[in-house]
Parts: structure tokens; C-alpha cells; sequence
């Protein structure tokens, strides 16, 4: 079987994770094959490095490297480059970033420079940390360097642009974003072998991942959402939205910058055109009716990789019956 995962950061790599565990461990199945196409809209330049958050949180999370308790970043890291860039005036200073980290930063960018391309780079980086020996292939959205800025209104000063990383870790979203535009989007194209996972997978899975600036990045890479739309294998995703809130971070802030409203059903309709099956949380199961998408609902609360694996489990037999549901029948 092959599995793709449309992915962000700290959702995204803690359900594969459980996906990983709920096929090898639980399920006994050594032999799928699991690609994660990764959200680069996150991507930032700082210090003069090329950082890539969400890519960097699937590297750390699946390769065993990952901060449990921050859910980003290297366990155990130290901060003495960053405290040094301090005391010399470096900035900026709220985006923090650890020594190991550091490493993989200048790795990535030393490799950029020589002319290799993301994708190069990610294999690289991929094999430091055992994701082939999992059967994992990580691949960029796109090789095209693309920036996701957040619109916001300064009043009588009118309108200013940031960087996305800055009204997420800095302004922590409470200045009300008036819109999103991604630098370099419509320019993009999909990273070799991104379509190609799409249109051969047998089940195609969205994680719990931030809507509107992780999964819908990677959905504006121009392909993206046609072969999705074109997709044979059954589509299912889970919903990042319990109650009414986001799991974590900040994704009430980006469905209400585009008036969508923060539910399960709201955020499924952002999916309408190619989901064809929608986890929910119980809480959410009287909201769901007249969803198109097949809906089933369960706790969707990750509290550690077994809750992820029951999750990821879920959905993958809701894509076998919606698979079984397509297969036509013997005839008379």
C-alpha cells in the first residue's frame, strides 16, 4: 500500500508518527510506503540561514530528535549561538533557535548555496535521521522558495506586511490578520515526485495540521488541488478543530481571517472539492450533517503516540471502506 500525507509542523509529524506506529507496530505491516509532502510556507530566512520549520518538525518528530514538550525544535539543545547573537545586537531575537538546530540550518543553507534543491537538501537531511529506514520519503510542497506575509492594519498608518513566522511566535496572532498572501506561490511548482504521490497513492491522508497557512499552502501549490480532485484513492482528513478551538496554535485566528467559521465542518469545507472522508471528535458529532464527505467520529485528542496510531488507524480504515464502497461488485 502507499500512503500520502499532506503535512504541517507539530500535528502533522506527531499523526504520521502514529501513523508509522499503528502500521508497524500494531498493524505488523513493514511493507507501505509513506510520503509526507511538507508545508514550506513557513519558510524563513534568518541570521542568513534558510530555516524551514515544518520540514524541520517531521525531520526531528520522526527521527526520534524532536522537543516533546515545545513540539518543535531539538530535545536537550542548547542556546549558546543564540545568546551570543544577542550580545552582539544580532536580531531578531523571538524566534528562537537551538545549537543543534543551528546545524541543520547552516547545512541546509551551505547546500542551498552550492545549487542543490530543496528537495536534495531535504533527502540529505531525511537520511541523517533514518526516515528511508522507516519507509518514509519526506518532500517539500515545492522546490520554489515561497513566504507566507500576514497583512495587518496599523490604523491611521495604514496597512503593513510580516513575515508569517513573526505574527505567529512574536505577535503570537493577536494582531487581527486582514489577509494572507504567499510570496512566490503562483510561480511554484510542485517538488519532483509531489504529484506523482498524489495521483499513485491508494489512500491520501490530511493531519490535524493548521488549515488555511500549512494544508492550504501546500493546496495553492498550482497541481496540488487537481490532483487531488483527480485522485483515485479515497481522500481523508482529520479535523484540527475540537469544540471550536484549535488543538494548539493559533488556526481560529487564520479560518477567521478568511470568515470561516471554527468548526470541523468549517474546516472541511475548505476541503469540499476532493474530501471524501472527515474525522470528528465526539464532541463535534451532532455538527457534521450535510457534510458530502463521510464522517465518523472519535476522541481526537493525540495525547501520546498510541492516541495518535488509534487516530491514524481510523482513518485508515475509513479510507478501506470508502475503497471498498467504490469497487463495483461481481455481475450476474
Amino acid at each position: 500500500m502507499r500512503i500520502t500525507a499532506l503535512a504541517g509542523g507539530v500535528g502533522g509529524a506527531r499523526f504520521v508518527r502514529g501513523l508509522l506506529h499503528e502500521l508497524r507496530e500494531v498493524r505488523g505491516d513493514d511493507d507501505t510506503q509513506v510520503t509526507v509532502i511538507g508545508n514550506t510556507g513557513d519558510d524563513i530566512t534568518l541570521f542568513g540561514l534558510r530555516i524551514c520549520p515544518d520540514l524541520d518538525t517531521l525531520l526531528y518528530t520522526l527521527g526520534g530528535g524532536i522537543n516533546e514538550d515545545q513540539g518543535w525544535g531539538r530535545v536537550g539543545d542548547t542556546h549558546t549561538v543564540q545568546g551570543e547573537l544577542a550580545a552582539l545586537g544580532a536580531v531578531p531575537q523571538w524566534f528562537g533557535l537551538g545549537d543543534a538546530d543551528f546545524a541543520t540550518h547552516i547545512a541546509r543553507s551551505q547546500w542551498l548555496g552550492q545549487g542543490h534543491t530543496l528537495s536534495e537538501v531535504t533527502d540529505r537531511l531525511a537520511a541523517r535521521w533514518g526516515l528511508p529506514g522507516q519507509g518514509v520519503r519526506l518532500l517539500p510542497a515545492t522546490d520554489t522558495p515561497i513566504e507566507t506575509h500576514v497583512v495587518l492594519d496599523d490604523g491611521e498608518a495604514g496597512e503593513r506586511a510580516v513575515h508569517f513566522q513573526q505574527w505567529w511566535v512574536q505577535l503570537q496572532a493577536a494582531v487581527p490578520a486582514k489577509r494572507f498572501t504567499v510570496a512566490g506561490l503562483a510561480q511554484a511548482a510542485p517538488a519532483p515526485g509531489v504529484l506523482d504521490a498524489l495521483r499513485g497513492a491508494d489512500v491520501i491522508l490530511l493531519p490535524p495540521s493548521n488549515p488555511v497557512v500549512s494544508i492550504g499552502i501546500i493546496l495553492g501549490v498550482p497541481g496540488v488541488r487537481d490532483a487531488l480532485r483527480g485522485s483515485r484513492a479515497p481522500v481523508v482528513g482529520v479535523s484540527p478543530i475540537i469544540g471550536g478551538a484549535p488543538v494548539r496554535g493559533h488556526a481560529d485566528a487564520c479560518l477567521a481571517t478568511l470568515d470561516v467559521e471554527v468548526s470541523a465542518v468549517g474546516v472541511a469545507g475548505l476541503y469540499a472539492d476532493f474530501l471524501d472522508g472527515w474525522l470528528v471528535d465526539d464532541a463535534d458529532a451532532a455538527t457534521t450533517r450535510g457534510l458530502r464527505a463521510q464522517v465518523r467520529t472519535l476522541d481526537l485528542r493525540m495525547r501520546d503516540i498510541n492516541g495518535a496510531g488509534r487516530i491514524a488507524g481510523a482513518a485508515l480504515d475509513l479510507a478501506a471502506d470508502l475503497a471498498a464502497d467504490r469497487t463495483p461488485g461481481p455481475t450476474a
